[in-house]
């Protein structure tokens, strides 16, 4: 679905390096913590969130992207657990375009 909003040469790059990609520095630092947050989750501290708060985040973007993250994690374990495939990406892609063609907006 991002790459439908996005376009799909921004999102490559995330994948690619989210570190390097161009994007603003809010979502840059919020990127860094979501893979904190995804990969060691026990090393998140008050202080992450006082980083993003920094860059000029709101308590409710930080808010939203954790819980989204939260679902995604739990969404990857569960289907790493059943053994489910990950479709292709072109049906990813084509589901984006149809979702934002229904009304579903980014950053709401």
């Amino acid at each position: 679905m991002a790459s439908a909003a996005l376009g799909e040469a921004l999102v490559q790059a995330v994948y690619e390096d989210w570190r390097s990609a161009p994007v603003s520095e809010p979502l840059r630092q919020m990127l860094g913590f979501l893979q904190k947050l995804s990969l060691t989750p026990a090393e998140t501290t008050p202080a992450d969130i006082a980083a993003l708060r920094a860059t000029g985040l709101s308590d409710t973007a930080i808010s939203d992207a954790i819980h989204i993250c939260a679902m995604f994690n739990m969404i990857v374990r569960i289907a790493d657990t059943l053994g489910f495939d990950v479709p292709e990406r072109l049906g990813s892609v084509e589901y984006g375009a149809a979702a934002l063609g229904r009304g579903y907006a980014l950053g709401r």
